[in-house]
């Protein structure tokens, strides 16, 4: 039984590499079988086709992201210092997974029919989290803590500022050739940046 999970996470894990790499189109199920060390049948035999095989990657990363949406709730901090920290942990999640924003535009945005059954899918499973959330927000929002904005808005906002120095880094890094020290000190003022921008939006207005 071990064997076989086994077997299943390295089939996912290189198939993630592959895609990652070079995009759903240019990955066959051979190539993954060959960088799994096993053979065709079993690809088809855990996932049927590699269509599931890529729904099921991009899943678990969307929900690992979303889901840094529900951490910190423990704690008895302030909404709003729980908030920094998750817009935080976001931006470091998205450090590890550099590749995420380009496996988004390629295989989702430019991707209508898949696009389609994976939103109607990650919508159903985590329905309770953006609830959650935006109780939370709503709530502060009448005490006067945060001006008036949508959960929608809030979260397109921080998604949008987090995500976009890792759309156009491979940009910087060719034009200015960046090292590994100077992207590090890059996107450690780039997180500053996105969250202190967030968090004075959110401000409520001076009457």
């Amino acid at each position: 039984m071990n064997k076989d999970i086994n077997m299943e996470q390295q089939i996912l894990q290189c198939a993630e590499e592959l895609f990652l790499e070079k995009g759903f189109s240019l990955v066959s199920t051979t190539d993954i079988a060959k960088k799994a060390g096993c053979n065709q049948a079993l690809v088809h035999y855990y996932f049927r086709t590699k269509e599931n095989l890529f729904q099921q990657i991009f899943q678990e990363k969307f929900t690992k992201f979303l889901y840094i949406f529900t951490t910190f709730d423990d704690s008895d901090e302030p909404f709003i210092t729980r908030l920094r920290k998750k817009m935080e942990a976001h931006f470091d999640l998205l450090i590890q997974n550099r590749q995420i924003p380009f496996m988004i535009i390629n295989e989702l945005i430019l991707n209508e029919n898949r696009r389609n059954k994976l939103v109607k899918s990650i919508y159903n499973n985590n329905l309770d989290i953006y609830r959650k959330f935006d109780s939370e927000l709503q709530e502060e929002i009448k005490k006067g803590n945060i001006r008036p904005i949508s959960t929608l808005d809030l979260l397109i906002n921080i998604v949008s500022m987090n995500i976009i120095i890792f759309i156009i880094l491979p940009v910087l890094e060719s034009q200015f050739n960046f090292d590994n020290e100077e992207i590090t000190e890059l996107l450690k003022q780039r997180k500053h940046e996105a969250v202190e921008t967030i968090m004075c939006s959110l401000r409520p207005e001076k009457k």
